[in-house]
């Protein structure tokens, strides 16, 4: 398995937890739960952005990664 596909599974299991807990934010009425869902899915998104920009980086500096 490349690391570019490494990447992309780990890219693919952070937007479905991040999803999940977005989810979990609308559906619950506990507004405790529900803010630390909301505060879940933002550490997601960021690790989300850093995840990205670092196989951009990948992708740029060993191409031979890339699928």
């Amino acid at each position: 398995m490349t690391v570019g596909t490494q990447m992309q599974q780990a890219i693919a299991t952070v937007q479905s937890a991040a999803a999940t807990m977005k989810t979990f934010a609308l559906e619950t009425e506990d507004q405790k739960a529900k803010k630390s869902f909301e505060q879940l899915a933002q550490t997601f998104d960021s690790a989300l952005n850093e995840l990205n920009g670092r196989e951009q980086y990948i992708g740029q500096q060993e191409p031979q990664y890339k699928q």
